[in-house]
C-alpha cells in the first residue's frame, strides 16, 4: 500500500527527525469541538480500512462527549473484528538484564537507582527460564534488556539462539521478540540474522522538551538517535518493528498524534507501518520521580487504544500485565491484539520456587494482571475469544512489506484464525486440563464451522486431526 502523508514534501525523510510539536499542537487546536458529522465521517474511513490522517485523528482525540466516545469505542470494536477477527495473540516478557547505564527517572533499572539489585541471567539461567516458560505451552518469547554495554548485538543473538534452541517435551520456543536499546545499522544486521522476529524501541515521550526532563544522562538521554533508531532498523533490512510510548510522561493526545506521525514517516520511508504499538502506563517503580499530572486513568486508557485501533487499522496493539485483569478484559473487544500472559518480571522468576521468589531482584515496574497463562487461556476461550500462539508469519516471510500486501487487503484473516485454532489445539492437547480441553474443543469447533470456504474448512480439520495423531508446527 502507497502512502504519501500530507506533510511530506522532502522525498527521502529516512533517519531524519520528524516530530513537530508546532505542527502536532496546530492539529490539535484546529479540531477541537469537532461535530457528530465530522465523527462520523473519520470512523467511516477507517471502517473501509484506510489509515487515518494526523487531523482526522485529532478530531477523534478531540470528540469529547460520552455520545461521540461511544461511537469511537463501537467503530473500533467493529474495525477489530473485520481485521482481526477474535483471535488475541499471547506471549511472555523474558528480562534477560538489568544492568543500564541510563538515568531515567520513571524506571527502577536506572543507574542511579541504588535500591536495584544487578544481574543478568547466565545460560543455564535461561535454560531454565525458558524450559518454565515451555512447561506452561508458551511459543513466543519477547527477551527484554537494559541498556548496557554488557547487552551489545552479539550477545542479544547469542541469548537469541540459545532461545531457540531450549526444547522441553513438546515445548518449543517458534518467535522471539526484542526490547533493547537502540542499535546503529550493522548492530541491527547482526541480531536479525539471529533470527528474531520484532525489534521494539519506545521513544518513551515524544514530546522533547518532557524527554529531556525525565532522561538525565546516558545514551538515552540522545532524543534523536532514539527516534530515528528503527529506520536504521529498515536500513538494516529489520523490516519488523514495533514501537511505543509510555503514558503519564506528558499529555495522551500529543502522544497519541506522534504515534500517528511515527506511522506516517515509517510508510512514507519504507512502505510499511510499524507491526506493533504499545501504550504502557506510569506505573509503581523502584524509586520512580514522575510528576502525576499527565497520569492516565482507566477511561482515558480505554479511549487511547479505540483512537488508534480506528487510526492504524493494520497494526497489532499490545496490553501488557501492567494493566489489571478487569482493564484488559475489556479493552480486548475493540483495539488490543496481543497480550502477554503469566507475566513474572523479576529476574529468574519464572523457574524459581515460591520460596525463591521472595528473593529476587525487584522488577522494573509493578504488574497488576497476575494470572497464570492457563487461566487467561481459560477465560479467552470463555468470552468466545480465540487464543493464538501463531508465528507463521514470521517464519514464512510474511513481514514488513510482505505482510502489508497480504493484510491491508483482508487477506490476513483468512490464514490468521486457522493458524489460531491450529496452535490453540496444539495447547489443549499438551497443556489443558479435561476441563479446559472441553472448552477449547468446543471453540475449535464453532470457528472451523464459521470459516466460509469449503477446502479451507477441510484442510484446517485435517490439520487438526494430524495434531491430535502427534503432529506439531502445522500452519497456513
Amino acid at each position: 500500500m502507497k502512502f504519501s502523508p500530507e506533510n511530506y514534501k522532502i522525498k527521502d525523510e529516512r533517519m531524519k527527525p520528524f516530530i513537530d510539536i508546532e505542527e502536532i499542537e496546530n492539529f490539535l487546536e484546529e479540531t477541537k469541538q469537532p461535530t457528530a458529522d465530522d465523527v462520523k465521517k473519520v470512523i467511516a474511513k477507517s471502517l473501509d480500512k484506510n489509515r487515518l490522517t494526523l487531523r482526522e485523528t485529532a478530531i477523534l482525540i478531540n470528540a469529547n462527549t460520552p455520545e461521540l466516545i461511544q461511537q469511537i469505542k463501537d467503530g473500533a470494536r467493529e474495525l477489530k473484528e473485520k481485521v482481526y477477527g477474535n483471535r488475541i495473540v499471547l506471549f511472555a516478557p523474558l528480562y534477560i538484564g538489568n544492568k543500564c547505564k541510563n538515568n531515567c527517572l520513571y524506571c527502577g533499572f536506572r543507574a542511579t537507582n541504588k535500591d536495584a539489585q544487578r544481574k543478568t541471567l547466565s545460560d543455564k539461567e535461561i535454560i531454565k527460564e525458558i524450559e518454565a516458560l515451555e512447561d506452561n505451552g508458551q511459543k513466543r518469547l519477547i527477551l527484554v534488556y537494559g541498556e548496557h554495554d554488557s547487552y551489545n548485538p552479539d550477545y542479544i543473538a547469542h541469548t537469541v539462539k540459545l532461545a531457540y534452541d531450549v526444547k522441553k517435551g513438546r515445548g518449543e520456543i517458534r518467535r522471539v521478540n526484542i526490547n533493547a536499546a537502540p542499535l546503529d545499522i550493522e548492530g541491527f544486521r547482526t541480531v536479525q540474522r539471529s533470527g528474531i522476529g520484532t525489534y521494539q524501541v519506545f521513544q518513551e515521550t515524544y514530546h522533547e522538551p518532557t524527554y529531556q526532563k525525565y532522561h538525565l544522562s546516558g545514551p538515552k538521554k540522545d532524543y534523536n538517535y532514539r527516534l530515528t533508531s528503527l529506520d536504521r532498523a529498515q536500513e538494516a533490512g529489520l523490516d519488523d518493528v514495533g514501537i511505543g510510548a509510555l503514558f503519564g510522561l506528558y499529555d495522551w493526545r500529543f502522544e497519541v498524534m506522534s504515534l500517528v506521525r511515527h506511522t506516517n514517516h515509517f510508510e512514507a520511508c519504507y512502505n510499511v507501518g510499524p507491526h506493533t504499538i504499545s501504550f504502557p502506563r506510569i506505573k509503581d517503580a523502584s524509586g520512580s520521580q514522575v510528576d502525576e499530572k499527565y497520569l492516565v486513568n482507566d477511561e482515558e486508557l480505554v479511549r487511547i487504544i479505540a483512537i488508534l485501533r480506528l487510526a492504524v487499522p493494520y497494526t497489532g496493539l499490545i496490553l501488557t500485565a501492567r494493566e489489571t485483569a478487569q482493564v484488559r478484559d475489556e479493552v480486548i473487544s475493540f483495539g488490543v491484539s496481543q497480550i502477554d500472559g503469566g507475566t513474572k518480571l523479576e529476574l529468574g522468576a519464572y523457574a524459581a520456587s515460591l520460596n525463591e521468589e521472595q528473593n529476587l531482584n525487584k522488577e522494573q515496574f509493578a504488574i497488576n494482571d497476575d494470572r497464570s497463562l492457563a487461566e487467561i487461556v481459560e477465560e479467552l476461550i470463555e468470552k468466545n475469544f480465540l487464543p493464538s500462539f501463531c508465528t507463521a508469519c514470521y517464519r514464512l516471510g510474511r513481514t514488513g512489506e510482505h505482510f502489508m500486501e497480504f493484510s491491508v487487503p483482508g487477506f490476513i484473516k483468512r490464514y490468521c484464525t486457522p493458524n489460531a485454532i491450529l496452535t490453540l489445539t496444539e495447547y489443549l492437547v499438551d497443556y489443558a486440563t479435561e476441563e479446559v480441553a472441553a472448552k477449547g474443543w468446543a471453540l475449535i469447533n464453532k470457528e472451523i464451522n464459521q470459516l466460509e470456504d469449503a477446502k479451507l474448512k477441510e484442510q484446517v480439520s485435517e490439520k487438526v486431526e494430524k495434531i491430535k495423531n502427534g503432529e506439531r508446527d502445522l500452519y497456513f
